[in-house]
């Protein structure tokens, strides 16, 4: 690669970046790069979006490894680029000998409020995210750890708080689903643990949203129970209960509006999605863990090139599992979508179910997802445990 690109691209890899699009390749399968500047954690970084056919694949880079990147798509991959800077546009142009032409175009100074607006972006992207925003005054994120007591975010706790505003984010998306604005919503947390979320929810659907809520976390660990009810009854949280139990004990009698359930291992989430179908739950958000189940039971001849590997069977079989789970639930009446919960940068545990009670689910569609499962469960030699629950209780 000349260094003539990279001088250039370095030169402007800044906060005032706007934009920078490579494209015109002869690959095929590689066929544009877009670049942005984003701050993660406080800190500048790069993302990059790789269009690869129908697929987008995103990285946030440092400066040093988007020069490293550059090499590769520059190793006669892409011949033009454009940059699109707060100070300057750029095109860089290779011909077909190699030849590398460079224009540059100086921008005018502008108004200061030009140039607020062209700043925005990256601001935005910093902020948006943030239903529960640094420097406010809650009280649970200072006691588990997540907020300093100015409210700042503690070093060593910001996928943690991202993971918490991005799960807000899933509850604010389907608020239209739930009931009217006077109506209470009964919340059930399966595998609460520590409640970072439990708290978020009921936080943000009382304070944030002044809805009426009642919601109760269940867990099986004691020590755990004691300190989120102490720590409920401080706030005066008085519609939030924490219940030692399994899911598979748990009698409610109010209806069940929404059913969470975050890293229940393995056949746990099974059980969970089986009671949220049997009690009628209109929203159902499931991070499932652990999808050991299947790998254990998988066999299709067809199949034997990708399941000969130890690593790739154990994927394979989490992605069948899920995928299966969200079919499973679309037989059982609901609209299902599968959703990347937090980047796999944080978290490898990075897929969440969504699925939501249609009003008039249509029979036919049901069937033919329930037919849809019990063939691909036959072809692998399967028989995942929610379908097994599923089919005992006559859902």
């Amino acid at each position: 690669m000349d260094e003539r690109i990279r001088e250039v691209f370095l030169r402007y890899a800044d906060e005032k970046l706007e934009q920078i699009v490579i494209s015109k390749s002869k690959d095929a399968s590689l066929q544009k790069v877009k670049i942005r500047p984003v701050q993660i954690k406080e800190a500048l970084r790069f993302q990059t979006e790789e269009f690869r056919g129908a697929q987008v694949f995103h990285k946030n880079l440092t400066v040093e490894e988007m020069s490293r990147e550059l090499e590769e798509w520059f190793n006669e991959r892409f011949f033009q680029a454009q940059i699109s800077h707060r100070n300057a546009e750029v095109m860089v142009l290779i011909g077909k000998k190699g030849t590398v032409t460079i224009k540059e175009k100086k921008k005018t100074a502008g108004t200061q409020e030009e140039k607020d607006i062209r700043w925005q972006p990256l601001l935005h992207n910093r902020e948006k995210k943030s239903l529960l925003p640094e420097g406010s005054d809650i009280p649970f994120l200072k006691d588990l750890g997540v907020f300093s007591a100015e409210g700042r975010v503690i070093k060593g706790k910001y996928d943690k708080y991202r993971q918490i505003n991005r799960f807000l984010e899933f509850i604010e998306d389907i608020m239209p689903e739930l009931s009217g604005d006077g109506e209470r919503l009964n919340i059930l947390d399966f595998g609460c643990g520590k409640s970072y979320l439990t708290f978020a929810i009921y936080y943000y659907l009382t304070e944030c949203k002044k809805r009426k809520v009642n919601i109760t976390g269940l867990d099986l660990k004691a020590d755990v129970i004691r300190n989120c009810s102490r720590l409920a009854a401080e706030y005066g949280y008085d519609d939030l209960h924490f219940l030692m139990g399994d899911v598979a004990d748990y009698k409610s009698e109010d209806k069940i509006d929404m059913m969470v359930t975050l890293h229940a291992c393995d056949t746990a989430t099974d059980y969970a999605l089986q009671r949220a179908v049997q009690w009628g739950a209109k929203v159902i958000l499931s991070v499932p863990c652990c999808q050991h189940e299947l790998n254990g039971q998988i066999s299709a001849e067809t199949m034997e090139p990708l399941f000969r590997y130890g690593l790739i069977k154990e994927r394979m079989a989490a992605l069948i599992t899920d995928a299966l789970r969200a079919e499973l639930l679309t037989a059982c009446g609901y609209k299902v979508q599968i959703l990347e919960f937090i980047d796999m940068e944080h978290t490898p545990k990075n897929l969440l179910i969504r699925a939501v009670k249609k009003s008039h689910p249509d029979k036919e569609e049901c069937q033919r997802a329930r037919i849809r499962c019990e063939e691909l469960a036959k072809h692998l030699g399967i028989r995942p445990k929610l379908m097994e629950l599923l089919t005992e209780e006559g859902l």
